[in-house]
């Protein structure tokens, strides 16, 4: 099973929301739609789904062009981040609704509900409505009915974002399993590097309307083809900053600078941006390699077992995110370290050269 989209587009009003985008997303694996609020990611499920309709391009689920089908017409589930259920059905009729509008025989729908109820610990509540419900329970029930409904294609967008953190990480372990083995594409939408990450499978990073990256989600993790790329795929967000290279050195400004190795020795001399992982920037020097650099703290944060600490570095804003407790002050000088090691460099046109 596929869902393949060719250079579709979508407008409003004459203005260009999802740029041509081509993607082929297979079963087998979660393919992550990733980017950050407004980049495009339920535009994109839209189009899949059927909702919205493309200015241009095809969109093709198993070979089939539906890109003029309506979404009754295209075997699809979709599950969004509000918990979408009929206040006046039971969570059997709510599992049972897509079933029986395709007017499947009685004792089908039942076999299917009561399988589906099972997978996601629903079997007592089937007799409930959805306002008797918990979130997490509301959820459960809208994920029911998608995997009920066998589609084709789950759309999932941003399914967890209203939920608490506890069950937010109890569903997206279970999220894979939940749709292993049944063939279906499933599409999950999320502004989360983590959630990808934890998610594994593709992810295509959306920036803008546009899909700037797309492939396995820890390959493209670990190397962004661009800036836009790098940036999507970072939180908090990637340091980055301009740097001149002049021999096998590169210089940051008048005080900070250090040893090119590798591939990024052997670049032009010339202007390039450098981007580092703000977990790379630390607090403390844990090799004589790491690069001292020394900015203002603006804010900083203390989050379960780590700091982060957002501080000036020359006319650029960084974040260091490191492990345990550590004696920030705001609008005090403290000095960091970079591990020039995970630095990535980008030519001047975003392009990774090293």
């Amino acid at each position: 099973m596929t869902v393949e989209l060719k250079n579709v587009t979508k407008s409003v009003g004459g203005v260009e929301h999802i740029k041509p985008v081509s993607l082929r997303l297979e079963t087998g694996h979660f393919n992550v739609l990733l980017g950050e609020t407004g980049a495009g990611k339920t535009s994109l499920i839209k189009l899949m789904a059927g909702l919205d309709k493309a200015a241009s391009g095809q969109i093709l689920i198993n070979g089939q062009d539906v890109t003029r089908l309506n979404p009754q017409k295209r075997n699809i589930s979709l599950v969004h981040q509000f918990f979408v259920n009929y206040p006046h059905m039971t969570v059997y009729d709510n599992i049972a609704s897509p079933l029986k509008v395709a007017g499947m025989a009685k004792s089908e729908i039942r076999d299917r509900v009561e399988e589906a109820a099972k997978i996601l610990q629903l079997e007592p509540m089937l007799a409930r409505r959805p306002q008797e419900l918990s979130g997490g329970q509301q959820q459960r029930c809208a994920l029911a009915r998608a995997i009920a409904k066998e589609s084709s294609a789950v759309f999932l967008d941003e399914p967890l974002a209203n939920l608490d953190y506890k069950l937010r990480e109890e569903l997206r372990d279970q999220l894979p399993e939940l749709f292993a083995g049944r063939g279906a594409v499933v599409v999950y939408a999320t502004s989360e590097p983590e959630e990808a990450l934890l998610l594994g499978g593709h992810t295509a990073l959306m920036h803008d309307g546009t899909v700037t990256q797309f492939g396995p989600t820890a390959e493209i993790y670990r190397n962004p083809k661009n800036l836009a790329s790098a940036r999507v795929f970072s939180n908090p967000p990637i340091n980055a900053a301009p740097i001149t290279k002049q021999g096998t050195q590169a210089r940051l400004n008048a005080n900070v600078k250090w040893e090119l190795t590798g591939k990024a020795a052997d670049l032009a001399d010339g202007e390039y941006t450098v981007a580092v992982r703000p977990h790379y920037v630390s607090p403390i020097r844990h090799s004589a390699a790491h690069v001292p650099l020394t900015g203002t703290v603006q804010v900083t944060e203390l989050s379960g077992s780590e700091s982060s600490a957002h501080f000036t570095l020359g006319a650029e804003s960084w974040v260091s995110l490191a492990p345990g407790v550590h004696p920030y002050r705001v609008g005090e000088d403290h000095e960091f370290f970079m591990d020039p090691s995970k630095c990535f460099y980008f030519a001047p046109d975003g392009a990774l050269v090293a």
